[in-house]
């Protein structure tokens, strides 16, 4: 469709800027400027800090980096090729930071709009920088009037009704919303409540990208005053899309993308996140230790769909109580996704640490440290090859592993990122499965077969833990929802076996603090959102 001289086209860019890279971040919005301009668009909408990246941490502490953002921001009023751009930036005013959105028009008298509602738990921890805004931001174009909030407002019906109350006719939200299964449905829910109240259309635009243990999803929308969703942005990728408002309408001038199966998005959120965490650092390669089990081969396929079969490298390193299946169904899988393969077996190093330490442990009986000497062993290989070829060395546990601390310091734990790090072992299989079904790239045995670390004669992990279809379910409550045992209890588990599971939760956070960054995935995952002491008397019954 055509829009007419009297209505009003709007731009929503999902970009993937780089946290601190302020110059090239301005770059990033100009382009998209020069590319909405030359589409005819009138209006052009940036998430939330797309100047800074989100989210920026200290480096909003740092009065260098505030004056590299209000320079990068007078360059884009310079540059600005004749549209008008809302765009999220960091504002110093008489001493004071807020979360803002700089409404930038041809010719100058920039507005600006201050977050009201800054949150504080979780990921976020806003209120540590910014102060809260008190105060509408609605304008003017071709006649029209546009209200300004950012991300967390939203959430609340006061900032949308302030606008309506002042007159806005359109309400436009700027994000930086994180992803985690189920957050794109519950994002709609509360815009919908928004249009509700106020009988206003809402254009939504979202960062995407990853940035540390966030990954950012995009999946940008614009909502009708009937809450009909006329437009939705792809997930996980770069995106512009545009929308014509001509008299009442929102009609797309842009293909609509199609909501994503949840397990498709979760392993979508681990290929971007585990992209952006190698690239965006400086590396090119990445190296992993593939043992012929079903984390290590999920990881591996997420590796190449990331980067590419060139930038991945496998190492097979077996020991005596490695299967002979382990090793072929590993060289097969490797063959399968085109990856460079290593094998190098570990007999000699365990040997040479065994027999260094003989004298130390004489008289005393072998036990788990035999056990963490070959996880180890292979973690010192590892990481030579990592130090060696300047390849970042992924980790393969998952969170169901790192909850109960079943995973060895300095060994298997070693590594730069953990991209199964808030995924539980249940869904890797899901996920498994899920990628198989796209095109065959891990070996139906390794998804088959009993788990196993093979650090023992016919060890299985249901040897130490509780079968995962009913550890996963606790960790659940216990690790997410924060209930306590004896709500776990009450729901039909097994006293002493939620007691167990408990008790490895607690006594191992000194593990997961030492653990390498993972992407975040679900409501609750170990990091900045969840953290409990190391040293504690606390237990929770």
């Amino acid at each position: 469709m055509t829009c007419t001289a009297s209505s009003l086209r709007i731009a929503l860019a999902q970009m993937n800027p780089l946290v601190g890279d302020i110059a090239g971040n301005a770059e990033r919005i100009l382009e998209q400027a020069r590319r909405a301009q030359a589409r005819g668009s009138d209006l052009l909408l940036l998430p939330e800090l797309a100047l800074t990246g989100y989210p920026p941490e200290d480096l909003l502490f740092r009065r260098q980096f505030i004056d590299q953002a209000e320079t990068a921001l007078q360059r884009i009023e310079r540059n600005n090729p004749g549209l008008t751009l809302i765009v999220g930036a960091p504002r110093r005013l008489n001493g004071v930071l807020y979360n803002g959105a700089a409404v930038l028009r041809p010719g100058g008298n920039t507005l600006w709009y201050h977050k009201q509602r800054l949150p504080n738990y979780g990921v976020f921890d806003e209120q540590r920088y910014f102060e809260a805004g008190d105060r509408p931001c609605v304008f003017e174009l071709q006649g029209r009037r546009i209200g300004v909030t950012v991300c967390e407002d939203i959430w609340y019906p006061e900032p949308a009704a302030q606008a309506r109350d002042a007159g806005a006719e359109l309400i436009v939200n700027l994000n930086a919303s994180p992803f985690h299964a189920s957050k794109p449905s519950e994002r709609m829910a509360q815009v919908s409540e928004r249009v509700a109240e106020t009988g206003l259309p809402v254009c939504y635009v979202n960062l995407v990208g990853g940035q540390d243990e966030l990954v950012f999803d995009g999946q940008g929308f614009v909502m009708d005053g009937s809450g009909e969703v006329v437009l939705r942005q792809p997930a996980f990728d770069e995106d512009s899309g545009e929308v014509c408002w001509q008299g009442d309408e929102l009609i797309p001038l842009s293909e609509s993308a199609s909501e994503l199966p949840e397990t498709e998005q979760l392993y979508r959120a681990l290929v971007l996140a585990t992209r952006d965490y190698v690239t965006k650092n400086g590396f090119e390669r990445v190296v992993l230790g593939l043992s012929g089990g079903i984390d290590s081969a999920l990881v591996l396929a997420i590796a190449v769909d990331a980067l590419g079969a060139e930038a991945v490298q496998a190492v097979m390193m077996p020991y005596r109580y490695t299967a002979d299946i382990s090793r072929s169904d590993a060289a097969q899988q490797a063959r399968l996704l085109g990856v460079r393969y290593s094998e190098i077996p570990i007999e000699k190093p365990v040997q040479a640490f065994i027999e260094v330490l003989s004298e130390e442990f004489a008289g005393l009986g072998r036990d788990v440290t035999e056990e963490n000497l070959q996880a180890r062993s292979r973690g010192v290989i590892l990481m030579a090859i990592s130090n060696k070829k300047g390849a970042m060395l992924l980790t393969t546990g998952n969170k169901s592993e790192m909850s109960v601390g079943y995973a060895t310091l300095y060994g298997d734990m070693a590594g730069g990122f953990a991209p199964l790090k808030d995924v539980a072992k249940l869904r890797v299989y899901e996920l498994a499965r899920w990628r198989n079904r796209q095109s065959p790239a891990i070996p139906e045995r390794v998804i088959e077969r009993p788990p196993s670390a093979e650090l023992a004669p016919d060890q299985k992990d249901e040897d130490s833990l509780p079968p995962y279809e009913v550890l996963d379910p606790i960790l659940e409550r216990y690790i997410e929802q924060d209930k306590s045992v004896a709500d776990i209890v009450a729901e039909g588990f097994d006293e002493e076996t939620v007691k167990r599971v408990a008790w490895l939760v607690d006594v191992n956070e000194y593990k997961r603090r030492q653990a390498p960054p993972g992407v975040r995935v679900t409501r609750r995952a170990f990091g900045k959102e969840r953290r409990y002491p190391i040293t504690s008397g606390f237990r929770r019954v």
